[in-house]
């Protein structure tokens, strides 16, 4: 099977992208992007050149555990936020188009800066302070939230969330589904505030995210449970 792959290229330190076509050619019947990526460095130790004769430098993209369980190599694949690991080139007729996630800093040619997610979960507090005995009806939505990779694919085709605004998208709403699902009523008041102001006052529910995911949450179930929970007072 010969693909030609066109990636974005963007080398750190430099202000400017610039697009790179490799043709790549495999006997592997089901090789994702993940493979091919790894590959293709192997060949640029070698001396490889793209189409246009410039020398193929090693491409830089984050992976781990290559099982769709860490989320690491998300990216932007033919236009579709995917796990490289988790894209096979078969799917593809005949040329594929690799980008970095856009709505995030870029580092370096498919790496990007994902720690907005990380700052927004600390602003939410999403962690326990005492211990907590799960309620056998919320098991399954404490289940399904522990589910979510943090990949970031959900923030890439959201179009409510901005990095550094108010809104922090399904990333924080799965994890805040978790943590309001598991403590007491009591004890939910901050968190309840909190998510009013950071979810539930910029969600728009085009379920965008859900379609995306790669763990098959079912965001919109989540976030039900999450609007019950934090929006409405029982007596």
């Amino acid at each position: 099977m010969k693909i030609m792959i066109n990636i974005l290229r963007h080398l750190a330190g430099e202000d400017d992208s610039f697009w790179q076509k490799i043709e790549y050619e495999t006997d592997e019947k089901n090789e994702t992007v993940h493979s091919a990526l790894a590959r293709i460095n192997k060949l640029a130790e070698e001396g490889i050149c793209d189409t246009e004769g410039r020398k193929v430098d090693a491409i830089m993209w984050e992976s781990s555990c290559l099982q769709k369980k860490c989320g690491a190599c998300a990216m932007v694949i033919d236009g579709e936020p995917k796990l490289a690991c988790d894209a096979f080139l078969k799917d593809y007729d005949g040329t594929i188009t690799i980008e970095p996630l856009k709505k995030f800093p870029i580092i370096c040619d498919l790496i990007v800066d994902r720690s907005i997610m990380r700052e927004n979960l600390q602003q939410m507090k999403i962690w326990l302070e005492d211990s907590v005995k799960i309620r056998e009806k919320k098991i399954d939505d404490v289940y399904d939230s522990s589910r979510c990779l943090q990949c970031g694919l959900c923030l890439e085709v959201c179009p409510n969330f901005c990095p550094g605004d108010s809104f922090f998208g399904a990333a924080a709403i799965i994890p805040t589904t978790r943590l309001l699902s598991s403590i007491e009523p009591g004890k939910r008041d901050e968190l309840r505030k909190l998510y009013r102001k950071h979810v539930y006052s910029g969600c728009g529910k085009s379920l965008a995210c859900m379609d995306v995911c790669p763990a098959g949450i079912e965001t919109d179930r989540l976030l039900s449970t999450s609007n019950f929970i934090s929006m409405w007072k029982r007596k």
